[in-house]
């Protein structure tokens, strides 16, 4: 499965008990959160569509959430094996309803397009910085994981992934960062490249959905360009929406390991 992982820049791991158990016990406390009208207010977006929920679960770090046990399975053994055993953050509940997308507020024409024909397609930690909303590597992820917390139908607005485009990534940015110390790299202005290279991976790269169900776990490279589908129609996940928790440790100190690790 690593091999796997490393090749194609995601991975989909089975059903396992102790991940199912966890998703349950993380589920109503994503659910109290989903609730919160101060975190409706901050997290409710594209026309209550999509709760964005950042930092929503209320997890300790080592992933252990509402009386749940320590976070496990097979998944997050990869993560650990391939990048160690970073510190997990509160994590991300990522709610999506029936009818998205709709344009996000503050989001242009050509930016609902962008969601809506490309699925909002990105790299994560490349934030969008000032008016101009300039594209700089504010967060180095090791990577990411996600774990459904509820049921939902395939078609129910799916993480997708453009295949191998983590090793396509990677080399532009490589040549973007050439000769800036790896601690200066957050000032480098990665704008063109990043919407150059989504072009070329976009063109070369097979997208991907990857529907999942509680238990399951879906692991995704830190450099590949994903996004979320739009909802079809018939799609079904119930008054909930469809529910996932991603982590998305960050690696420690200022080096080159963004780039350099697997």
């Amino acid at each position: 499965m690593v091999a796997e992982f490393l090749a194609r820049g995601w991975a989909r791991f089975p059903c396992a008990p102790e991940v199912a158990e966890w998703a349950g016990k993380a589920r109503a406390a994503a659910r109290a959160s989903v609730n919160d009208a101060a975190q409706q207010s901050q997290w409710l977006q594209c026309g209550g569509t999509w709760f964005v929920g950042v930092d929503a679960l209320p997890n300790a770090a080592d992933g252990a959430v509402a009386g749940s046990g320590a976070l496990a399975g097979p998944g997050y053994a990869v993560a650990r094996r391939l990048y160690g055993a970073l510190p997990l953050h509160r994590a991300q509940v990522s709610v999506v309803y029936p009818g998205y997308p709709k344009p996000r507020e503050g989001e242009g024409e050509g930016a609902f397009r962008y969601r809506l024909k490309r699925d909002a397609a990105h790299v994560d930690g490349l934030l969008a910085v000032g008016d101009e909303r300039v594209r700089m590597l504010k967060e180095r992820h090791a990577y990411i994981l996600g774990l459904p917390l509820n049921e939902a139908s395939p078609a129910a607005s799916p993480l997708v992934v453009w295949e191998g485009s983590h090793e396509v990534m990677r080399a532009a940015f490589a040549r973007a960062l050439d000769g800036v110390a790896p601690a200066d790299w957050g000032g480098v202005d990665l704008t063109e490249i990043y919407t150059r290279t989504r072009r070329e991976v976009f063109e070369t790269c097979p997208r991907v959905p990857l529907p999942a169900r509680p238990g399951e776990a879906t692991l995704v490279h830190r450099l590949t360009v994903h996004g979320v589908a739009p909802w079809s129609e018939g799609a079904e996940a119930g008054p909930e929406g469809r529910m996932i928790a991603y982590f998305r440790p960050e690696l420690p100190g200022g080096d080159d390991g963004w780039l350099r690790l697997p």
